[in-house]
């Protein structure tokens, strides 16, 4: 691979990491706007709505940016780039069209869970360096759920994998077939489950519980910091949509997809990212003790099953 390839490819990723999480936010403020009934994003700006997004970035640019007296400075301080920078590394090996990677890693579908477990770190290092109790708990919260649903997630992927004879997303594209919608539901619908509580997204938002914690890790944070890990959790929105997408949904693969195989990926992942918005608003947040209930004597039994049947379908052939 050349140079100029390389820095092609690095600003294509960049561009999208960029762009992608800021049109998932303004369909969140369109998306709720409408089952709501909220003004402001429905007719800011005039048509439709279109300045809501510009000034939410101006509001973010104009808050002051407070640092806690007793706070641990430097980790206070980067605890928004790690909950951030890891998306931008797994959008790297996502495909979206054939041939379109920005690094085709060999075992590119771990590389994915390993970058999205880490930017969970940001809020466990947000919450602690905040020298907030409420800040604490919130984080305490993220750590009990990322260790209950991190196993459902990745068992789900193993099961996929499992089938497809890789940990290669670009060959689990190539080896995906229509049957898997049916053979791989049980897992499609674990993953999609435990990717929302991975994102802190309702109904799983117990870390956050803003009417009972304040806004749990974030409770100190204002002006772009804050907007960090909100573009962070707008980011793994996208991730987990597109992951959805190439894992279940068979990515690029459908008719001319040697012309629009990005066309069929973005088809395939915006109704996965209009079910993670719309759970927002229509469902109530469970409670903690519901939440480890359903990761450890709902997901990870289906999950562990699936995986079996996987084995003993490949085994068989």
């Amino acid at each position: 691979m050349s140079a100029l390839e390389i820095v092609l490819r690095s600003a294509a990723v960049l561009a999208a990491f960029l762009v992608l999480p800021l049109l998932v936010g303004q369909m969140e403020h369109k998306v709720m706007g409408h089952m709501q009934g909220r003004l402001g994003p429905m007719y800011a700006g005039g048509y439709h709505g279109w300045a809501q997004l510009i000034a939410d970035g101006v509001k973010f640019l104009q808050k002051e940016d407070l640092t806690p007296a007793a706070a641990d400075r430097w980790l206070y301080r980067i605890a928004p780039a790690i909950a951030l920078v890891p998306y931008l590394v797994a959008m790297a090996v996502v495909p979206v069209h054939p041939g379109w990677v920005g690094a085709e890693v060999p075992a590119s579908a771990l590389l994915v869970l390993v970058a999205s477990g880490i930017s969970v770190l940001g809020m466990l290092i947000g919450g602690w360096a905040s020298a907030n109790k409420y800040s604490l708990i919130g984080a305490m919260r993220s750590a009990a759920q990322l260790l209950a649903y991190e196993l459902p997630l990745v068992l789900s992927v193993a099961s996929v994998c499992l089938a497809a004879g890789t940990l290669n997303l670009t060959g689990i594209i190539e080896a995906w077939s229509p049957a898997w919608l049916l053979w791989q539901l049980p897992a499609a619908l674990v993953f999609l489950c435990a990717a929302v509580a991975e994102l802190n997204r309702p109904p799983f938002d117990t870390p956050i519980a803003d009417s009972e914690i304040v806004m749990g890790p974030f409770t100190e944070y204002g002006g772009l910091r804050f907007a960090f890990f909100l573009l962070a959790e707008y980011a793994g929105i996208v991730l987990f949509s597109l992951l959805f997408a190439v894992l279940f949904l068979g990515g690029w693969r459908g008719p001319g997809d040697a012309y629009l195989g990005f066309l069929w990926t973005a088809l395939k992942g915006l109704p996965i990212a209009f079910l993670i918005i719309w759970m927002r608003v229509a469902w109530p947040r469970v409670r903690a003790d519901q939440l480890q209930r359903l990761a450890w004597l709902g997901l990870v039994p289906v999950a562990l099953g699936q995986l079996a049947l996987t084995a003993v379908v490949v085994v068989s052939r």
